[in-house]
């Protein structure tokens, strides 16, 4: 069974996929560093050469061979932030992983991304238009959806693991 982590950025997918991963015993990835790794070049530099549509078909691509991948053993993936959008994605997460999406109010995000929008082609001052627009394909595409304010990235793995496991 794969677990996707789906939400804005500075949701926490990273860190509470690590945590999670480890709690369960299983591998751990993220989607933007198996993008980066394929692609062989920074997100940043694939948006500024290729462009994000770009970006977002080989997101897809490699988001299609890692579920399939791991069909049959347990494993954790963080989703890039923008991966749900491709319907065909949102499918995919919905068919074949247990997807969670770990919500955060704008405060909140604010507050996680303070300082480190660097390598984020995508931070920029239209942050909660671009929340206020993904939030209702976070909410469809996910099986379960985890309030994440003021909680630690354990106490989030273990809502994870109470209410979706």
């Amino acid at each position: 069974m794969m677990i996707t982590l789906t939400g804005f950025m500075g949701s926490g997918k990273t860190t509470v996929g690590k945590v999670l991963a480890d709690f369960l015993g299983c591998p751990f990835m993220d989607l933007d560093d198996l993008v980066v790794k394929k692609a062989g070049k920074s997100i940043p530099d694939i948006f500024a050469q290729d462009g994000e549509p770009a970006f977002r078909e080989l997101e897809a691509q490699v988001l299609r061979k890692t579920v399939a991948k791991y069909a049959e053993s347990t494993a954790v993936l963080a989703l890039g932030g923008g991966a749900v959008l491709a319907p065909a994605s949102a499918a995919l997460l919905r068919e074949k992983t247990v997807c969670i999406y770990l919500r955060a109010t704008l405060d909140t995000l604010l507050a996680r991304l303070a300082g480190e929008t660097a390598g984020r082609p995508l931070a920029d001052a239209s942050l909660a238009d671009r929340l206020a627009s993904r939030e209702p394909i976070y909410e469809e595409t996910a099986h379960v959806i985890i309030d994440t304010d003021g909680l630690s990235p354990d106490e989030v793995a273990d809502e994870i693991i109470i209410s979706a496991l």
